[in-house]
């Protein structure tokens, strides 16, 4: 007791501000570690999520997300001046007060209490209420960050940083894009979304890859009619193949004069025109390079306000043709009318076998079968087979890769049509059979 009353008599009006001051950079410390934690958490899209404009959390949060590397250095500076000056304050209050033991002492309860209630729990409440706790902190951060002094040392450690780390744009591109697929994928597997909106969503962010060439009708599907055909037999092509326009050509599909739409031509059958050649009713068609982005053709389809495209190579060839139907069905999947009767690309013949259309992507085959076969400069499977053989090939042709065994089935002309795609099995006793051999 007489210890007790001693220690007290020693304590000074100087050591009790020391303390006070000591507690506040304590609190202080745990709210600089919940904004720490909340801004770091929310992205410039979360915090627009949930903005409210006549809210000044809101607004001040939106400001901050935009600019990250604004607030953390100056967060950080002042949690290790806090942590530092209360730490001393303290080592030199209990230093007066109970000599170099209790310095120890204390200074180690300090430590766990400063990571307990200034760090942990501080950080963990931030976690599961990152949105309350971005908008409460978000203005006084910003009042923090205009501080002269803070302002200038967050200037010189921007510098610093981005002399040492370089920026990659296109590599932080790739990763926010899979970081949406993979919000999307977490999305539809709690069931926040259903899974038909995963996948539009996945084709929405795909489509700013995809190249015309990869979507087109190839030049051997295109169904066309040359320029001095009569205005009823073209009529009668359209219907027959089911299309409202038809692409009209000179000599070859390398001469591409334009487009005749069906409903000119049911205008000119009603009319009695009925032989004159059908160039007389061409419409202007557009030439697009096969290597441009799709992304970019639809909204020049949407702002000229046309539907079919003629895909051109390189060399100025025709080599496909593409409608705005084709980018349709690239972000919803197929279209198919109710008179249509679409062949699908995959039928299972077996077990692990497939007929597979050769046109299919691989990317798309490899997906529903679960396999691996290669991308490269092809984009179909027919287009693989032929890169891998180097001549055009007949049927019953097979080549193996990855575990995979492909067969031509059905070729017309100088075309692959089908192909068998067998997934192999993996005979372990053959390699124990080289085993037994080995030991013998």
């Amino acid at each position: 007791m007489t210890s007790n009353i001693e220690v007290f008599s020693l304590i000074t009006g100087s050591d009790i501000s020391l303390i006070v001051v000591s507690l506040l950079l304590f609190v202080l410390t745990g709210i600089l570690a919940v904004a720490e934690t909340a801004l770091v958490r929310t992205n410039r899209s979360k915090a627009l999520a949930g903005a409210d404009i006549k809210s000044r959390g809101s607004r001040a949060l939106v400001r901050l997300s935009s600019k990250p590397s604004e607030f953390l250095p100056s967060i950080l500076f002042t949690v290790f001046v806090c942590q530092t000056v209360g730490a001393t304050l303290v080592g030199v209050v209990v230093g007066h007060l109970f000599g170099g033991v209790g310095v120890f002492v204390v200074t180690t309860c300090e430590v766990l209490l400063v990571f307990v209630f200034a760090e942990a729990i501080p950080k963990h409440w931030a976690i599961t209420n990152t949105r309350k706790a971005g908008h409460m902190v978000a203005p006084a951060v910003e009042l923090l960050i205009k501080f002269p002094l803070l302002s200038v040392l967050t200037k010189i450690l921007n510098r610093i940083s981005g002399f040492f780390i370089k920026s990659h744009s296109a590599e932080s591109k790739n990763v926010l894009e899979m970081e949406l697929l993979a919000m999307a994928d977490v999305a539809s597997e709690e069931q926040v979304i259903a899974d038909e909106e995963r996948e539009f969503i996945h084709s929405v962010i795909e489509l700013g890859d995809t190249v015309v060439r990869e979507i087109m009708k190839p030049r051997a599907d295109i169904i066309a009619v040359q320029k001095d055909e009569s205005v009823e037999n073209t009529m009668d092509l359209a219907i027959s193949k089911g299309y409202s326009r038809l692409p009209v050509y000179s000599k070859t599909l390398d001469d591409i004069s334009g487009f005749v739409v069906t409903s000119d031509l049911i205008k000119c059958l009603r009319e009695g025109i009925t032989i004159d050649p059908v160039i007389k009713f061409v419409r202007q068609i557009k030439f697009v390079p096969e290597t441009k982005k799709v992304s970019t053709l639809l909204k020049e389809m949407q702002r000229k306000k046309f539907h079919l495209s003629v895909v051109v190579d390189e060399y100025g060839s025709t080599v496909g043709l593409v409608s705005l139907e084709d980018i349709i069905e690239e972000l919803l999947g197929e279209i198919v009318d109710e008179d249509d009767y679409e062949e699908p690309e995959i039928i299972n013949v077996g077990q692990d076998k497939y007929i597979v259309a050769s046109m299919i992507s691989v990317e798309d085959l490899n997906e529903a079968i679960e396999i691996a076969l290669p991308e490269g400069t092809w984009d179909t499977l027919g287009g693989f087979v032929l890169d891998e053989l180097g001549h055009i090939p007949d049927k019953g042709e097979t080549i193996e890769f990855a575990g995979v065994k492909v067969t031509v089935d059905k070729v017309e002309g100088t075309r692959i049509a089908k192909l068998l795609v067998e997934k192999l099995k993996t005979d372990s006793s053959d390699f124990q059979g080289d085993d037994e051999v080995a030991n013998d």
